[in-house]
């Protein structure tokens, strides 16, 4: 049960995100620890610590309508288009769309086009924020999928087990111990999908608004469908004179629900390790100066620590296929592990973001000063 009374019944993999972090945990403190013993016996001024940050995230808008629509049309030259609202901000939104209303329709991926960034072709699919798009507008992709590929059993008489081969202006059915059924598509009449140029012979249309409620007076509602969860364990180096922190090593471990598509999903976490990285040690707005990349820092591939990704899938059973989203979820644990690190490598506690080499030595003179 969470703060507002929601009960999840599933897909929360927090535990088995921990789970998988414990050895890795376990073996980066050993080699911590023996690395700072022999930096002491050496006279380095370096330590070594391992910390670990884990999150929830709750995926979409808070207790508001979050709908999505998406359109599937097949033309008369037998060519799927996927027509999609939802903004690809680097994501990887258009290539899982694809993915789910492909399988949807049963057709190779290469088989669907796609139409997006037009809001004159296209319909509303929400903005691209609250790592949404994978569980919304996914999910609207698949019932777009699925309805196509009903119209296109329908015509050919043939039950939901049958195949579609889509070549040549035909749509080739087959049914197990039946005779192919052939759709000559030039037959069908035309009818627009989106923009007065835009012409299918089928059309499936799918929407999909998760299931939230508003939160009452007491904070008690439901205000997302679902969570993402995660966790991350970090290896930092501090050094004692200068309080400089450098990210040796993270291990992040995420509750995906389902990985549609696993090399974007690591993409993802790398991507928000690395803002994580630069909330935790060197991005800070100070007004008047930090007006651009030059006074305001943000993380090179110099700073970028050696990562490894545990995909941990939990089925979302109102996701798509299983999904739900990773997008700003990965960045949240990754600062309170590297802190959580920093406080055991010197018992300094940073309580002030972002942890610059001046507050670091600042806690750590605080730190002599007590002992």
């Amino acid at each position: 049960m969470t703060a507002s009374g929601q009960v999840l019944r599933a897909s929360a993999g927090l535990t088995a995100c921990l789970d998988a972090l414990r050895p890795r945990w376990a073996r980066l403190r050993a080699e911590a620890q023996g690395w700072n013993d022999d930096a002491a016996r050496r006279g380095d001024p370096s330590r070594r610590g391992v910390g670990v940050g884990a999150m929830w995230y709750g995926i979409g808008n808070t207790s508001i309508a979050n709908p999505s629509t998406i359109q599937l049309g097949l033309d008369r030259s037998a060519v799927v288009t996927l027509y999609s609202g939802a903004v690809d901000i680097g994501q990887g939104a258009s290539t899982i769309l694809v993915q789910i209303a492909a399988d949807a329709l049963g057709v190779p991926v290469a088989t669907v086009r796609l139409v997006t960034g037009d809001t004159d072709r296209t319909r509303d699919a929400g903005k691209s924020s609250a790592s949404r798009q994978t569980f919304v507008s996914g999910n609207a992709a698949r019932l777009a999928g699925e309805a196509l590929r009903r119209e296109l059993l329908r015509l050919a008489e043939v039950g939901p087990d049958a195949t579609i081969e889509l070549g040549d202006g035909r749509a080739v059915v087959r049914e197990p111990e039946h005779a192919a059924v052939s759709i000559d598509l030039e037959e069908l009449p035309e009818v627009r999908v989106g923009h007065a140029d835009d012409a299918a012979v089928l059309v499936g249309t799918g929407s999909f608004d998760p299931t939230t409620t508003p939160l009452d007076a007491d904070g008690q509602g439901v205000p997302y469908e679902t969570y993402a969860f995660g966790a991350q364990v970090a290896l930092v180096e501090v050094d004692l004179e200068l309080g400089t922190t450098r990210v040796l090593r993270i291990v992040a471990a995420h509750d995906v629900g389902r990985a549609i598509n696993p090399t974007q999903v690591e993409g993802q976490i790398h991507g928000g390790i690395a803002q994580g990285l630069g909330l935790a040690l060197m991005e800070a707005y100070v007004p008047g100066r930090t007006e651009n990349l030059h006074d305001y820092l943000i993380p090179t591939i110099g700073d970028a620590p050696e990562i490894e990704t545990i995909l941990i899938e939990d089925p979302e059973p109102s996701g798509p296929y299983g999904a739900k989203g990773v997008g700003e979820p990965a960045l949240v644990p990754t600062a309170p592990a590297i802190l959580g690190a920093i406080r055991d490598a010197t018992g300094a506690r940073i309580t002030r973001l972002p942890a610059t080499p001046d507050r670091v030595w600042a806690a750590l003179q605080a730190v002599r000063a007590r002992r």
